[in-house]
């Protein structure tokens, strides 16, 4: 079926530099899914559901507030918070599916675009393994559309060797036959950790899906086992843990100022 949403095949990546040299590679998927889509596509494929069971699925309950049918509205309620127009705009997120029901989505991204195709803000909803979860929502500052970069104070608790004291640099490669999600955690000391899903557009059908079920058998489950193995290795090498600090409210946000960082790592 033709669409705006598609399904991007790629690699993730993580280097840690301090105070252990740590990295990984993983071969994954991600779907990029336009809000206004979502009912043609449970209505149009037989292994995607919309709020239902399926072998892929989007539950709204998984993003925002997690009301049904509500995530629309929850996106324009942070596009008008940061003084930005909601008419006639284009939302497509990046995120992982439910694959036979389950999921974990370290990070969405929310491309917010107004009718003539130009960015207006990126939303990025980072969840941490305590079921917390912190958007933050930049306006992309009259940037270009083909990079887009800026940087932002890391606001929520995400993983147990990283300290609160840190910034995200982001890198964005927006969709389009490509895209990438770079992010550069540094804290006063210099970088610290660099993230990156790279990944290449494929159309989102039911060829497709069933050909990523076949290359990224329980995708998901591999995900949130992979956190774990890779904490393990984090561990043994040791390198400080930073004990959780729980967050004021389980769902929060904030809108931040576009605040052109110096790049990251590539």
């Amino acid at each position: 079926m033709n669409s705006v949403s598609a399904l991007y095949v790629g690699t993730v990546v993580h280097q840690r530099h301090r105070p252990k040299q740590h990295s990984l590679r993983y071969s994954v998927f991600s779907l990029l899914l336009d809000l206004d889509e979502l009912d043609s596509l449970d209505r149009g494929l037989r292994l995607f559901g919309h709020n239902r069971a399926a072998v892929y699925s989007f539950w709204d309950k998984d993003h925002g507030t997690g009301e049904e049918g509500g995530l629309r509205a929850w996106v324009e309620s942070h596009l008008r918070e940061a003084g930005l127009p909601t008419v006639d705009v284009r939302i497509r997120m990046l995120c992982y599916p439910r694959i036979f029901g389950y999921v974990f989505n370290p990070l969405t991204v929310y491309f917010c675009e107004d009718r003539n195709g130009n960015l207006l803000a990126l939303l990025y909803e980072v969840c941490n393994t305590f079921m917390e979860r912190h958007t933050y929502i930049i306006p992309a500052g009259g940037q270009s559309e083909t990079v887009v970069r800026h940087s932002c104070a890391k606001a929520m608790y995400v993983s147990p060797f990283v300290p609160m004291d840190c910034t995200y640099d982001f890198d964005i490669l927006p969709p389009g036959e490509h895209v990438k999600i770079a992010i550069n955690e540094r804290d006063a000391q210099g970088n610290l950790l660099f993230a990156s899903f790279a990944g290449r557009r494929r159309s989102l059908s039911d060829a497709s899906l069933a050909r990523a079920l076949i290359t990224f058998p329980l995708m998901t489950m591999k995900v949130m086992a992979g956190i774990h193995w890779e904490a393990l290795r984090l561990w043994l090498k040791g390198v400080p843990i930073h004990r959780h600090r729980p967050a004021a409210s389980r769902i929060a946000s904030s809108v931040e100022h576009p605040v052109v960082s110096g790049g990251t790592q590539t």
